[in-house]
């Protein structure tokens, strides 16, 4: 029998809580049916709806705690009221501690971060962690980080997000050597600020074994899949992400009106409908659900707040994958490999 993953929920976390958390753990237990759960939050509120989910109540230990960080709770002020008893900080530190292989919570991701860099630590050769996004593109999907861990990168930090967004890419797409682009403002070695031309020539340079990096790339080769990592730092990366999941909803928006404007519209719909469902699918964010916190000693991912149980069953199903295929045994064996030195 394969060893069971064990995975700490975060019970609380996000806007709808329990009521979303439980049956999307069902879910993803549909999917894995060898994930077990260590579930932190109040008996009184998670225990009856476990009662309405036989299996999923049957693989999971529920550890009581009416401890909870709110969406608009300060980092600061989170970890003063809820360390060592809040759902979140107890689901993290069950990491820490070997009693899960990866933690996840749909909370607030400032708190979730703050939490996870004093109950974890980084990784030895890793300044900061960084937040890894899954990106829907034309070639299928692509990686993207940092996506909002921190703000501003030096050059170290860049070739650092790099490799480590190569080691889940590895994992995530089975590949052997996954390209990796810088996000720039054009393509040419000349242009750019001085951090991001520095970490272009480190690169070029380590001319990694598992790390394929074709140069820099620009904000509309993140849709096209250019490369299968995009590396930038956290504020244009969370720009990025938020300006793509704006436009999506633009586009939505858009078809939905000029369906509905006239009656050939309609008609166009109903026979095109095959068609926009597929569209639908492809655009949908619940299917891509799960930001990966990278550089740290142990597997956190975070869930969109207002995410539903399909979406938050996806980030199971991505702290699963992270587990299970060793995620952090690639970083490692990468960074020992080619540790970053970080400039003068």
């Amino acid at each position: 029998m394969p060893k069971p993953v064990r995975i700490s929920l975060d019970a609380m976390g996000g806007d709808h809580g329990p009521s979303i958390v439980i049956p999307g753990a069902a879910l993803a237990l549909e999917r894995h049916p060898d994930i077990r759960f260590l579930m932190f939050g109040d008996e009184a509120v998670v225990g009856p709806l476990l009662n309405n989910h036989p299996k999923l109540k049957e693989a999971t230990e529920l550890r009581h705690t009416d401890i909870a960080i709110s969406m608009d709770e300060k980092p600061s002020q989170a970890i003063r009221m809820g360390r060592g008893k809040s759902s979140m900080w107890r689901a993290v530190q069950a990491v820490r501690d070997g009693e899960a292989d990866a933690c996840v919570s749909a909370g607030n991701t400032g708190a979730l971060m703050a939490t996870a860099k004093i109950c974890l630590k980084t990784m030895a050769h890793i300044e900061r962690p960084a937040i890894a996004a899954m990106w829907p593109t034309m070639r299928g999907e692509s990686i993207v980080l940092d996506v909002g861990a921190t703000i501003g990168a030096d050059a170290g930090h860049l070739v650092d997000m790099a490799i480590m967004g190569a080691a889940m890419a590895r994992i995530v797409f089975d590949l052997e050597r996954p390209t990796v682009g810088l996000l720039n403002v054009g393509t040419e070695e000349i242009k750019g600020i001085e951090a991001v031309k520095e970490a272009g020539r480190i690169l070029r340079e380590m001319n990694m074994p598992n790390i394929d990096y074709r140069g820099f790339v620009e904000g509309d080769d993140i849709g096209k899949g250019t490369v299968d990592v995009v590396v930038t730092e956290g504020f244009a990366g969370n720009i990025a992400l938020k300006t793509a999941e704006g436009t999506a909803k633009q586009i939505g928006q858009y078809l939905r009106s000029a369906m509905s404007r006239t009656l050939m519209a309609k008609l166009g719909y109903l026979l095109a409908k095959q068609a926009f469902d597929a569209l639908k699918d492809k655009m949908d964010p619940r299917k891509v659900n799960g930001g990966v916190f990278l550089g740290l000693e142990g597997v956190v991912v975070k869930s969109h707040g207002g995410t539903d149980d399909l979406g938050f069953a996806s980030a199971i199903d991505v702290a699963y994958d992270m587990a299970h295929f060793e995620l952090m045994n690639t970083i490692r064996s990468m960074l020992e490999h080619d540790p970053v030195e970080q400039p003068a």
